[in-house]
């Protein structure tokens, strides 16, 4: 949890200096699929929240501004109706992370191209 808070300030301290400096970041950089996903499980009490974030670098970058929308629904088709009980332990969550991976790489190869894409990060990721 503690490794989640640490990185979660640290890439938002690195989108802030770059931001403030209005220069174009080199490297890779964090783009934020959301501001957060929110999708109904299973269970209809119950929903997950995630902030899944693309590393990408080059114009991976742009693709993904771009076609944000696109990604955000498939996004919400992968994960929704899911139990609960399949997202409980770590290496499930991981599992999941990969999918989303995934679909991500498959979505940006359908409206362009993922070329430049390195990985995708959870942030935040809840059920309630």
């Amino acid at each position: 949890m503690r490794q989640s808070i640490l990185f979660a300030c640290l890439v938002v301290i690195s989108l802030s200096v770059a931001a403030n400096e209005g220069e174009k970041a080199e490297g890779p950089q964090y783009i934020p699929i959301g501001p957060k996903l929110i999708v109904n499980l299973l269970n209809p009490k119950q929903l997950m929240q995630i902030n899944p974030q693309v590393m990408a670098e080059g114009e991976a970058v742009e693709e993904i501004k771009k076609n944000m929308p696109a990604l955000k629904n498939a996004l919400i088709m992968l994960l929704s109706g899911r139990d609960a009980q399949e997202l409980t332990t770590s290496q499930q969550r991981e599992a999941l992370r990969k999918e989303t991976a995934e679909v991500i790489l498959k979505t940006l190869e359908k409206y362009g191209s993922s070329e430049g894409v390195k990985e995708v990060l959870f942030t935040d990721f809840r059920v309630n």
